[in-house]
């Protein structure tokens, strides 16, 4: 049965995007260990977030056609939401710019340990959090392994 061509798809930006966090990584990152930053663990954090929505977008895509790449797409982007939560939590543990403390255990406990411009990456993190637990299950987001044995 033939099936129709694909559409022509724009330029591929993510080698572009790989490139310049190898660029990064080059040029930015010492050599001796030093604790990542606030603004570098909230870049990374939002970078994570941005993958997930691209690999969320082919997941969807995918998963009704080709269903054991699907579940693999399904399991990554897990995986990536994983990778962003233990982001915010390393945001939040790391010093704070000026106070060079780390915020107390009653202010953790508010939710709100840091006002704008730092609430950033927390409004980020949570409209991200209010879309992954209507795709995913509780059991799916905690589980250390996804499984994939359909396949």
């Amino acid at each position: 049965m033939p099936t129709e061509p694909l559409p022509e798809l724009a330029p591929d930006f993510i080698p572009f995007a790989t490139s310049a966090l190898d660029f990064h990584r080059a040029i930015n990152m010492p050599v001796a260990q030093v604790a990542a930053g606030r603004t570098e663990l909230d870049s990374l954090h939002a970078h994570v977030l941005a993958l997930y929505d691209v690999l969320d977008a082919h997941a969807v895509r995918t998963a009704p056609v080709a269903g054991a790449e699907g579940d693999h797409l399904r399991a990554c982007r897990i995986r990536l939401w994983q990778a962003a939560d233990h982001l915010h939590a390393a945001f939040h543990a790391a010093p704070r710019p000026g106070a060079g403390r780390l915020p107390s255990r009653e202010t953790c406990r508010a939710r709100l340990p840091e006002g704008a411009p730092e609430l950033t990456v927390c409004q980020r993190h949570l409209a991200t959090a209010a879309r992954v637990r209507r795709d995913h299950t509780p059991a799916d987001l905690r589980d250390p392994f996804t499984g994939l044995t359909r396949h």
